[in-house]
């Protein structure tokens, strides 16, 4: 029996066709799949469906990979792929692996000599800075920025002061919700002088993407409050 793969599939990265962010071979090899992990099991199926609306979805087995999941779990998950059966690594948006956990099924994956196949789709990260006219040479992604009080000011100073030292773009998400407070940090933190793109609503209609100057944004701070949102800074 031969050894299967282990497929990373990106997501939307929110409510837009499917076609605009896929290419079809994703779509085909999706298609054909029994077994995926995945962080959401509803979404997951609601994904799948958007896909193939004639995938039999109950026949699909799902693995669950989230913050109660336990990872001595993980392994197991990949027992299929013995059995000669590929298994889909399925994020809630963007690609597998990229702030989050899916990357560490994928180390397990390559301790177990199990072949890794990344397929092409949206990445937050990557189309943002495409856009924003920052230092693609030299860029570093930082996930969250501390929301503890006192920590936060710190934090964006300390991005500030890197991206000038090392004339690198900085990269930084926050959960939507908290997104305007963000926002209102950057404004008072950084300096008059630094430039900020805020990109929302990455691939949607409602897409915006835009770099100014902190002294600029403050001029017309946008409503970015609830909405999927990344943040990049060079000084």
């Amino acid at each position: 029996m031969y050894q299967g793969i282990l497929y990373l599939i990106p997501n939307t990265l929110g409510d837009s066709p499917v076609e605009y962010n896929l290419p079809q071979y994703n779509i085909e090899l999706i298609s054909e799949l029994e077994f995926f992990i995945v962080e959401n099991i509803r979404t997951a199926r609601r994904f799948l469906k958007k896909v193939d609306r004639d995938i039999d979805i109950d026949t699909l087995t799902f693995f669950l990979i989230d913050k109660h999941t336990k990872p001595d779990a993980y392994p197991s998950y990949l027992a299929p792929i013995a059995e000669g059966h590929s298994i889909g690594v399925l994020s809630e948006a963007g690609c597998p692996g990229v702030a989050d956990p899916g990357a560490d099924v994928v180390k397990i994956a390559h301790e177990k000599n199990i072949k890794v196949v990344p397929l092409i789709g949206p990445s937050s990260i990557l189309l943002s800075l495409m856009a924003s006219g920052l230092n693609g040479q030299n860029f570093a992604f930082l996930g969250y920025l501390p929301v503890k009080k006192g920590e936060t000011a710190k934090a964006i100073r300390d991005v500030e002061q890197r991206s000038i030292h090392m004339k690198q773009t900085q990269i930084f998400i926050e959960a939507p919700y908290r997104n305007a407070k963000l926002l209102k940090d950057i404004l008072v933190y950084c300096k008059p002088a630094t430039r900020l793109c805020i990109a929302c609503d990455i691939t949607m209609e409602s897409e915006f993407i835009v770099t100014k100057t902190i002294a600029e944004w403050k001029k017309n701070v946008p409503d970015i409050n609830k909405r999927p949102t990344i943040f990049l800074i060079q000084g």
